[in-house]
């Protein structure tokens, strides 16, 4: 029977992962003409996510756990993770049951027919709304700024047939901007409209850093639009200041006894140059930072045991 591989990144899961596995066994046997198996990847957890993890692959040897040396962060951990997939397809789901599992069967009926990427877009989500706007909004830019268009409202929740994992795995990106990478493969991507429930329990282990670094890591990895809007600035700010010295230059000849200049324009001059220059300097920081991580070509992580995976 063709293997399917589910996926799942967890950290601090331990009240999520009992519900996640019985609700994700319900579903799959109901889809008999498949095998199936599933990957756990624990980022370092300090609760008892691990006892969890291994109780439940204790009884079950499909699931296999990889448990990472330390907190990767949940894209280099997720990324690593569907590396190791050996399904006909593999279907990544968060742990903190925000991804119904119920959908499934919508991912691969779709596969079936052809789709070689199936994800589910949020329509609407329990969120609170202006997290919702704010993350409409990003993706809105994102896709503006970016080369290829890139699918909004997407978290990466979905199915990859093993062909895109494939080329994925080829690429050798230490930490690429996955929800971007499959749009830029060109791969058949079907999609499927669903309404992101509440997190059960506890709580999002997101921060401001890591989504900070996360809509950083989609604009460098897809868009020079950034660069070339810091030239086109410096460009049009040159222009314009010469233009304001020449107006300067003019007024005080016809009016050299009566016209003062003053400090203010000359202060607001100078703060406003070097917030743009400041501005520049933190694009360019970011895309260097990019490049840096690429050349370094460190492992996506280190892994400190495998459970499972011996078959």
């Amino acid at each position: 029977m063709p293997l399917i591989t589910l996926v799942s990144g967890c950290y601090n899961e331990q009240d999520n992962i009992p519900e996640l596995y019985e609700r994700v066994t319900a579903v799959m046997s109901q889809l008999q003409q498949y095998d199936w198996d599933y990957i756990f990847a624990d980022n370092a957890s300090t609760d008892g996510t691990l006892t969890v993890l291994r109780a439940i692959a204790a009884k079950d040897r499909r699931i296999k756990v990889i448990v990472n040396n330390r907190n990767f962060g949940p894209l280099r951990s997720g990324y690593n993770a569907l590396l190791q997939a050996r399904g006909a397809a593999v279907i990544a789901l968060a742990s903190d049951l925000q991804d119904p599992p119920e959908l499934i069967p919508q991912f691969i009926a779709k596969w079936e027919q052809g789709d070689e990427i199936v994800l589910a877009q949020k329509t609407n989500s329990a969120e609170f709304p202006l997290f919702f706007l704010m993350r409409s909004a990003y993706y809105f830019v994102v896709d503006r700024l970016s080369e290829v268009p890139l699918i909004k409202n997407v978290t990466g929740f979905g199915l990859y047939d093993a062909r895109v994992i494939e080329a994925v795995r080829k690429l050798n990106d230490p930490y690429p901007y996955f929800r971007g990478l499959v749009s830029e493969l060109g791969f058949k991507i079907g999609l499927i409209p669903f309404s992101q429930p509440l997190r059960k329990r506890g709580v999002s282990k997101n921060n401001f850093y890591t989504l900070y670094d996360l809509a950083m890591l989609g604009i460098t990895n897809h868009s020079k639009v950034p660069l070339r809007l810091v030239t086109f600035s410096g460009f049009c700010i040159g222009g314009l200041s010469l233009l304001v010295a020449l107006i300067y230059l003019v007024y005080k000849l016809l009016f050299w006894d009566s016209f003062r200049l003053g400090t203010a324009p000359v202060v607001i001059g100078l703060f406003f140059l070097a917030a743009v220059q400041l501005v520049g300097i933190g694009v360019l920081g970011e895309y260097l930072g990019s490049i840096h991580t690429q050349v370094l070509n460190r492992p996506p992580v280190v892994e400190r045991e495998r459970i499972n995976f011996e078959d």
